[in-house]
């Protein structure tokens, strides 16, 4: 069987090395780069024309504009909306990468801890950033939540101060985890599948890990949408502590 995690690897295009820093241009950053391409020329397809009666293209364009400015509305109230342009750049990269990668010979680069640990540390400097700006040392209210007895609030504002920083871990872990574990899968039963066939007399139990395939090909699109849109919807939430620390 191939070995399913040979998918995953880096492999440079183009060697380059600054001052004895390796920065080739990789099959990661090929497939970013696709992912930005083809996002930008979808919507200056999509918005061309502008028309009153949308079409297909503008019709897929304005839902998913909509379908972001609901979330960021709803998550953070009017004055997220300034941060629209932020959480939807988020939401369309991933879901395109993840997209991407379901594209047999194509690359995953969702599927790269590195990746989704520097979007992670982006929203993270942004919420530390927008939080101390707007409010100044008052941020640090969203460390002590109001109604609290006094005796367990030392204890408390430790777990808040804690998990305010592992946040990026997990805002990065479960989008990395989710596509390296399905894309896994799938190379695995497409490995049995082969396997069966040219095992003679087994052959005729090929269909089954074939239609396991099929299956969990079409579950892989839904987690490649889900997981673009659960890393928005937190990105919306930890910028909303940002606007309202401690729930004032």
């Amino acid at each position: 069987m191939p070995d399913p995690i040979h998918q995953f690897e880096l492999h440079p295009i183009f060697r380059i090395n600054l001052g004895g820093w390796d920065v080739s241009f990789t099959n990661a950053a090929l497939f970013m780069l696709l992912a930005v391409a083809l996002t930008t020329l979808f919507f200056m397809m999509a918005t061309r024309s502008r028309a009153l009666v949308p079409g297909r293209l503008q019709s897929v364009a304005e839902i998913t504009h909509d379908f972001v400015a609901n979330m960021c509305r709803e998550s953070m109230g009017k004055e997220g909306m300034k941060f629209f342009p932020f959480v939807f750049a988020l939401f369309i990269f991933i879901f395109v990468c993840n997209m991407l990668g379901m594209i047999p010979g194509f690359f995953t680069v969702t599927s790269h801890i590195i990746v989704t640990a520097a979007l992670a540390v982006a929203v993270f400097l942004v919420v530390v950033v927008v939080g101390f700006a707007k409010h100044g040392l008052h941020f640090l209210r969203l460390f002590v939540p109001p109604g609290v007895p006094i005796l367990v609030l030392p204890l408390v504002t430790l777990i808040e101060v804690f998990s305010f920083l592992i946040r990026p871990v997990s805002h990065s872990v479960r989008l990395f985890a989710n596509m390296l574990a399905g894309h896994i899968t799938l190379k695995v039963f497409g490995g049995f599948v082969v396997m069966l066939l040219g095992a003679g007399s087994f052959a005729v139990l090929a269909p089954l890990p074939l239609l396991m395939a099929v299956a969990i090909t079409a579950l892989e699109v839904l987690v490649a949408f889900l997981q673009a849109y659960v890393f928005a919807i937190l990105t919306c939430m930890y910028l909303n502590d940002a606007l309202h620390p401690g729930g004032h």
